[in-house]
């Protein structure tokens, strides 16, 4: 268009990946483009594994990384720009950063082999059937959601202490007898192989740069916590408030969770609902609303000792307390259903096809959802468990206190629930 200005395409910004090996390991194309790099980013211990050719403005990445990035590209723009990554950039590294904050588009990734494919190759495992953990910037209790007998761990080191404190939390779960071997750095010229047990793990913190394999093996009497959800209630901490194992399993059958969703578990109690949601895939995410403080400190413990410490406890009473969480995909309404605005709080939230689960032992809360089953269909079921207790010298049945469960998916353009003071 005439008198119109044409911005000069901004040239990608190629992000290498990079191994033990350095630049020994680099591909043809990876040097050329380090070479006629004019800015290179990466981390100290990588920037100091390029030769004297490489000529470029050298810049370590600062801390917190992530905010600095827009600005950082900013500040180079027009400029030819190296990244520097370790391994596959792919593959838990910087390029997922750089794709969320610059866009897909503007990357040009050039990776090495991970350190994942280079422990599989010692290792002679199949990587398809390796389990594979980053406590990179993660908590150290996320390993404890993967701990099975016979699973095959590789777990990405977030530095020299990692091994032992793996070793201590396998401890601490029940998974002493677990052999461990710390692989350090993989394909260098200093590739080192210590070997032991979690319990008998004594070795002296090692090479930073390290990958550690577990074979889990769990000690006699280590309470096994299936994959599916309905846990022994003995999993948890509690003071009472559970959904109890056969009832929590119906409910997650009916909350139906799938990979990146987020719920909502309104009433958290022990937090055992959002707890195994997110159980359930590692990337399901979940908000547990408890408003008694002593509960909710709970919930964040339980979280941490079945392996989901990315827990949110939000301390409050729902519907206040749900202000400012972000839009769920399913919600669980365990406690205070007959809340003012509750129901119509959680309804309004959901976006078409999202799930609302509401459990309820009184009455009052049943009348209620009676009606709202009445007005937008969906499931209303009654869940009754009885379980086998002694009589004198027989046995019999204890009927625990039935459960009424609504469970609804949210129809598009549906309306919003009934207001408050409406007649019900």
């Amino acid at each position: 268009m005439p008198g119109s200005a044409v911005s000069p395409a901004r040239p990608p910004v190629t992000v290498v990946g990079i191994g033990a090996d350095g630049w020994d390991g680099l591909t043809m194309r990876a040097r050329d483009a380090l070479r006629s790099a004019e800015v290179i980013i990466g981390g100290p211990r990588q920037l100091a594994l390029l030769p004297a050719e490489c000529r470029a403005e050298r810049l370590p990445w600062p801390s917190p990384l992530r905010p600095a990035v827009p600005g950082l590209f900013a500040e180079h723009a027009g400029r030819r720009i190296c990244v520097l990554a370790s391994g596959d950039p792919m593959f838990f590294g910087i390029g997922r950063t750089l794709a969320g904050e610059l866009g897909a588009e503007r990357l040009r990734v050039l990776p090495h082999p991970s350190s994942v494919s280079y422990a599989c190759a010692r290792l002679g495992r199949p990587l398809e059937e390796t389990e594979v953990i980053s406590l990179v910037g993660r908590p150290l209790a996320s390993l404890a959601r993967v701990l099975h007998t016979g699973a095959r761990l590789l777990v990405l080191s977030a530095g020299a202490d990692t091994p032992a404190e793996v070793a201590g939390l396998l401890r601490d779960r029940g998974f002493g007898p677990s052999p461990m071997r710390v692989l350090e750095q993989l394909g260098g010229a200093r590739e080192r192989t210590v070997e032991g047990t979690a319990d008998t793990w004594a070795h002296p913190p090692g090479d930073p740069l390290n990958v550690i394999a577990v074979d889990c093996v769990a000690a006699e009497g280590t309470p096994r916590l299936a994959v599916t959800p309905g846990l022994p209630d003995t999993a948890y901490e509690h003071d009472g408030q559970l959904t109890k194992r056969h009832v929590r399993a119906a409910t997650l059958a009916a909350l139906a969770p799938a990979p990146g969703e987020l719920l909502w578990d309104i009433g958290g109690g022990s937090g055992s609902i959002a707890v195994e949601w997110m159980r359930a895939h590692h990337r399901c995410r979940a908000y547990s609303v408890e408003r008694d403080p002593a509960r909710a400190e709970r919930i964040v413990r339980n979280a941490a000792a079945l392996g989901v410490p990315g827990l949110g406890v939000v301390t409050g009473a729902a519907p206040e307390a749900l202000a400012g969480l972000p839009a769920p995909d399913a919600v669980f309404i365990g406690g205070g259903a007959t809340a003012p605005g509750l129901l119509e709080a959680c309804w309004s939230a959901l976006p078409p096809g999202g799930r609302l689960v509401a459990n309820t032992v009184t009455l009052e809360s049943e009348a209620l959802l009676a009606d709202w089953y009445r007005r937008h269909g969906g499931e209303l079921v009654r869940l009754a468990v009885a379980h086998a207790t002694p009589v004198g010298g027989f046995t019999g049945w204890r009927q625990a206190m039935p459960v009424t469960q609504w469970s609804v998916a949210k129809p598009a353009g549906s309306p919003a629930g009934p207001t408050p003071g409406e007649t019900r």
